[in-house]
């Protein structure tokens, strides 16, 4: 799923004017509190050719006015730069390929200490990045200093001092909340800044764009216009920066918003090195309404507290000592009702999801209160962000290129979310359903499982001949060894045992057998025929 943004989408030949309504998938899954389902919305277009990791569909037309124009405003000129991307997504179903460059335009929100502030989803897999004076038209290079894509915020290097002298620093609001009225920046073409009135009608945790994640969002009633650098705009409320819009429904009218103390969170962070991103508990929870469960789990009447259904293996949770079946009563001295929320002193009842990722930081202690077997039970643990590299299949890979490795005309990948998403926004019933299945449940699979290794295609040559179906088969062993990695497969194929590899998959044909000086041989044409450079990327994200 690739949730998004007021965003441009590539046309053809000039600027246009049009939106797309493109139906998200549910977040599949969330450490903390529950995902949601919500609409994405296009905006305009740089000329550029679309690629399945920009867009999740063809864009439907629609009249370019969804709502009564907002009138221009004359004042002093917002904190705020037009930030010009270049950038060039990997091709996961040819991994030794990338897809054609696309440009994306938002703007970006300067800040007192000078650096700008922008959405992930602007810069990822970015090939150059440029600041642009709204009044002027100046341009200069920029740098990405930070950035994460767990709560879609960047921060970019300005560059020169003298580039950003004319433009006030903002800071963030601190005092946002339900009912308050808000102005949604645009910029006219020309630099004149826009201001399309807004109100805060909801306060959450919902699903960021990576679906594995759940933060603070805010929601925002606002008739936006489409117009031309709108990737990503600010929300201000007087001179203070509220968040960034990172989804439109223009059909209901609804911005969702990545909120000041998200963002604070991220600068905080982004101050130390090396950036610590946001923690994770590692444990997903259900309510106690249900009177069968609550005598199930011996609660007494009038407690609260959170069912816990799901602790990760390696997490913070499991560290603590943390069980499936444990109902969580109190986490840092924050009471947790039925429904698992706790009182938030700005937001009133919120997830706990929101304390734990946000009002945390990650390496401080948690001390946690739980209820067992008809007793309270004192646990403490450390929050953390997620370890990446224990997952078996990565939700995201960006800004690094996809690892694989060529046997005799075999294409041997990692299994990603990513490589998922190459069938489009109906991957979840498109693409190969076992594959589907590893990614959605891979927390039901053994702690030690590693990496899911398959056969991503099969390159034609004499040396695949009754092979060209196998696709999509995962590998359990080659040459007697277990593989929980390309790099294990690398290795294992590096010592063959004598002259044939043998390849064990998990399903049908169950076996492989390869020539190992014929597979050296097809391995050169293919170098040769495909022009590549290399036949093997070990080196990409982890």
């Amino acid at each position: 799923m690739h949730l998004t943004r007021l965003s441009f989408l590539p046309g053809r030949s000039r600027w246009s004017r049009r939106t797309a309504a493109i139906l998200a998938a549910l977040l599949l899954s969330a450490p903390l509190g529950e995902g949601m389902e919500t609409l994405r919305t296009y905006l305009p277009a740089a000329e550029a050719t679309p690629t399945p990791a920009d867009q999740a569909a063809p864009a439907a037309e629609v009249p370019p006015a969804m709502a009564p124009e907002a009138e221009p405003v004359m004042a002093k000129l917002p904190p705020v730069v037009r930030v010009n991307v270049a950038s060039q997504s990997y091709n996961f179903s040819q991994p030794w390929r990338k897809n054609p460059p696309v440009l994306r335009q938002g703007l970006g929100v300067v800040l007192t200490d000078g650096r700008i502030l922008v959405t992930a989803e602007l810069v990822n897999n970015h090939t150059y990045v440029e600041l642009e004076k709204p009044e002027t038209a100046l341009k200069a290079a920029a740098q990405v200093e930070v950035v994460d894509y767990d709560a879609n915020l960047a921060l970019l290097a300005a560059p020169a001092a003298e580039f950003l002298q004319s433009i006030g620093g903002a800071r963030l609001d601190e005092t946002a909340a339900v009912g308050d009225r808000v102005e949604i920046l645009q910029l006219e073409s020309n630099g004149t800044p826009v201001r399309t009135p807004a109100t805060i009608t909801t306060i959450e945790v919902g699903a960021y764009p990576v679906d594995e994640n759940a933060f603070l969002v805010f929601k925002l009633s606002a008739p936006l216009q489409s117009r031309e650098n709108s990737f990503t705009v600010p929300v201000f409320k007087e001179d203070r920066l509220v968040g960034l819009v990172m989804r439109y429904d223009p059909r209901s009218q609804t911005a969702d918003v990545v909120p000041a103390p998200v963002i604070q969170h991220f600068l905080d962070a982004a101050e130390r090195d090396p950036y610590a991103g946001f923690p994770r508990a590692g444990l997903t929870f259900a309510d106690t309404r249900d009177p069968q469960l609550r005598r199930f789990a011996k609660l007494p009447e009038g407690t609260g507290g959170a069912y816990i259904t799901k602790v990760l293996p390696g997490s913070p949770a499991a560290a603590a000592g943390l069980k499936v079946g444990d109902v969580l009563l109190r986490v840092d001295g924050q009471t947790i009702d039925q429904d698992g929320n706790y009182e938030d002193p700005r937001f009133g009842k919120i997830s706990l999801a929101h304390y734990v990722s946000t009002v945390m930081q990650a390496g401080q202690k948690l001390p946690i209160l739980v209820w067992r077997d008809g007793a309270e039970i004192p646990l403490e643990g450390t929050v953390a962000p997620r370890d990446r590299s224990r997952m078996v299949s990565q939700p995201y890979i960006f800004d690094a290129p996809p690892k694989f490795v060529i046997v005799g005309g075999l294409v041997f990948s990692e299994l990603s979310r990513q490589y998922l998403r190459e069938w489009g926004p109906n991957w979840t019933r498109e693409a190969p359903l076992h594959l589907v299945y590893l990614d959605r449940y891979q927390n039901e699979l053994p702690a030690n499982r590693g990496k899911m290794v398959y056969v991503s295609s099969v390159l034609p040559g004499p040396n695949t001949v009754g092979y060209e179906n196998l696709s999509y088969e995962v590998v359990e062993e080659v040459n007697g060894r277990p593989i929980k990695s390309l790099a294990d497969l690398a290795a294992a194929v590096d010592s063959p045992t004598d002259q044939f590899h043998r390849i064990k998959l998990a399903e049908d044909p169950g076996l492989v057998v390869l020539d190992v000086e014929g597979s050296k041989a097809e391995e050169e044409r293919i170098k040769r025929d495909y022009r590549l450079p290399s036949l093997r990327q070990l080196d990409g994200a982890e």
